[in-house]
């Protein structure tokens, strides 16, 4: 896929030509362009208390691996524009006709705020070696385990990172009084089983978060997480059990890449 790289200014220009300074994170997750489906969402994913744990820095390389709907792309496009760089690892559901894709038909705006890689299996030479300080993924490595590339996926995201960069990474908790499976095919990951794996693959583990927590999910539902918001996967079956339950119980881990 070809790379398409941001336009990189120091300001934001306004329709009246003057300079207006880049916007601080509040400013940007309180942004007014932001979609209200996505808004709707921030009370139970805390984006601003999740990248502030991260340690997001407005001059950072950022890169965010399968972007999904673009919730994060609306927050983090705008804010590392001016100063810092922000790359979209695009992963194999994220092309034409992709939830991505549709969302940026609206907001045109954005398509300057990034640049794109393709980031899978086939493709694992994503962005030049110690290039990012971070690298961030949400409710991914469930999907890499079901895949079996969970270990070529974190060796190439350990090899992009800097000496000492942060790789941040939220997924689907499972209970500890459930055998771990391999796939992780109800989307559950166990929290320590997921520290275990990553720290094998050349991270430190350097801070956890339980800002997305939610104890009313117990990880076992007919149709996995996804039974529960925002998917409803079992339809009208049950729905205002699965909306008082609300979202997927869900760790926030936040690591150090080490050696080289």
């Amino acid at each position: 896929m070809k790379t398409i790289y941001p336009i990189v200014c120091m300001f934001a220009m306004t329709v009246t030509g003057q300079a207006q300074a880049a916007p601080t994170l509040e400013q940007a997750v309180h942004s007014p362009t932001r979609e209200a489906r996505f808004v709707a969402r921030d009370p139970i994913r805390h984006p601003l208390e999740e990248l502030q744990f991260f340690g997001l820095r407005p001059d950072a390389s950022v890169v965010e691996i399968w972007p999904g709907g673009g919730y994060w792309t609306q927050i983090l496009g705008p804010y590392l524009h001016d100063r810092g760089t922000y790359t979209l690892a695009l992963g194999p559901e994220d092309g034409a006709g992709s939830a991505f894709s549709k969302m940026l038909l609206t907001h045109p705006e954005l398509k300057e705020t990034f640049r794109t890689t393709q980031f899978d299996d086939k493709n694992l030479a994503f962005a030049p070696a110690d290039s990012a300080d971070f690298v961030l993924t949400f409710r991914n490595l469930h999907n890499w385990m079901e895949a079996g590339t969970t270990q070529q996926m974190l060796a190439a995201i350990h090899r992009v990172l800097k000496p000492g960069g942060i790789f941040g990474v939220e997924d689907h908790r499972g209970h500890t009084d459930a055998r771990q499976d391999p796939r992780a095919e109800d989307g559950y990951v166990r929290q320590f089983y997921a520290i275990a794996l990553i720290e094998k693959a050349g991270f430190k583990l350097v801070g956890s978060s339980e800002i997305n927590a939610n104890p009313r999910d117990t990880a076992n539902w007919p149709k996995g997480v996804w039974t529960l918001p925002p998917t409803f996967a079992l339809g009208d079956k049950n729905h205002a059990k699965y909306v008082a339950i609300g979202e997927g119980d869900n760790f926030v881990l936040k690591f150090e890449k080490i050696g080289h």
